[in-house]
């Protein structure tokens, strides 16, 4: 299979390291020096220090190159090819309105029976909406007949389009250490196509078609994940890590029901599986935040020092203002909303939390 993966930090290099194992693959990075690095050393420096890469991995700064590896026509050949968008959140509509021809730079990039899948975990800054809704949102204006995209009004020329998502840390992925991970798409094709590029060597794919409930349960979980950090961080043990996680995860599965997810969702890989990992896990970049928190830290100090995006600082607004227009209880969000934005101290929130009335599970 031919596949370019958009998208050089850690996440997007880690998964186009795996696919590089079994299938023809090119990484475009934004830097071209990041590229220039990449050719020279086989290692991602700046994200994935001390991982080498497949030496059949190849590299490019050049979007319109990296695009045309991965979608079909005449660059492809006959053999099936997929995008994978390895943006973050924030980047995901501009990159979908750039291989749409919806910005305006340029034509369509895509074209008809292409398949992308995305890797972001998150809700949009502003909007609030998950990323299958920017995704809807762009291609319905670029496919929708009202304006010349050169694939006008064509609805077979819509991309299938879906997610891999799952509890997963970019450096083990790299270093090729088992993992298991969901594609999910309403599209059959779709999640056949994601499954037949990834579920090689250490990799297992499961499929689902419950797009609401895997990105809720992936953006969600980064939340929790802070809330868990700063009990560690305050010494608070193991049976309040225990309780954070049981009641993170069901706050995590209210807001998903009020947003169309099912319920068993999250007691998959998305779910528990992604929230355990995340609010556990010593590779946790959100699980830090929330540890550095806990010992007095500015959240400004630590995200300067962090290199990385740690999603769940941004994420945990978006939430929160969900949760309060749909009338969901999350008071464990609120609570990381107030340490992060409103100047509670970690202990004051605990407390906070410790005094609220005893109600049925």
């Amino acid at each position: 299979m031919k596949i370019a993966v958009l998208g050089a930090g850690a996440w997007g290099t880690a998964v186009a390291a795996h696919l590089a194992r079994r299938h023809d693959v090119v990484l475009w990075a934004r830097d071209p020096h990041l590229v220039d690095r990449l050719r020279a050393t086989g290692v991602n420096d700046a994200y994935l220090p001390a991982c080498p890469l497949p030496p059949a991995l190849r590299y490019s700064a050049d979007l319109d190159e990296a695009v045309a590896h991965g979608t079909p026509g005449a660059a492809a050949g006959t053999l099936p090819t997929l995008l994978i968008l390895a943006t973050p959140v924030a980047g995901l509509r501009p990159m979908l309105s750039r291989l749409s021809g919806l910005d305006g730079a340029g034509a369509a990039m895509l074209s008809p029976g292409s398949t992308l899948a995305w890797l972001c975990k998150g809700f949009e800054a502003g909007s609030g909406k998950l990323p299958h809704q920017v995704a809807v949102e762009v291609f319905d204006a670029a496919y929708s007949g009202e304006r010349d995209s050169g694939v006008e009004g064509a609805p077979e020329a819509r991309p299938g389009c879906g997610v891999l998502t799952g509890p997963s840390f970019a450096k083990e992925v790299a270093l090729g250490l088992p993992v298991a991970l969901t594609a999910a798409s309403i599209d059959p094709a779709c999640q056949q196509r994601i499954r037949d590029a990834c579920h090689h060597d250490g990799m297992r794919i499961y499929t689902s078609d419950d797009l609401p409930g895997v990105e809720v349960g992936g953006a969600v979980k980064n939340v929790m994940a802070i809330a868990t950090g700063i009990a560690d961080g305050l010494g608070l043990g193991l049976n309040a890590r225990a309780a954070l996680v049981t009641r993170g995860l069901a706050e995590i599965t209210r807001l998903g029901i009020a947003l169309g997810a099912r319920a068993e969702t999250f007691t998959g890989l998305s779910g528990v599986g992604d929230l355990i990992l995340t609010a556990t896990g010593d590779l946790s970049r959100n699980r830090k935040v929330g540890m550095q928190l806990a010992g007095g830290q500015s959240l400004a100090s630590i995200l300067a020092a962090l290199g990385h995006v740690a999603e769940g600082v941004a994420c945990a607004q978006a939430v929160d203002a969900l949760a309060h227009a749909r009338g969901v209880d999350m008071p464990i969000t609120r609570a990381v909303c107030g340490v992060l934005f409103d100047g509670q101290s970690p202990r004051d929130a605990v407390a906070m939390l410790l005094q609220r009335d005893a109600k049925a599970e």
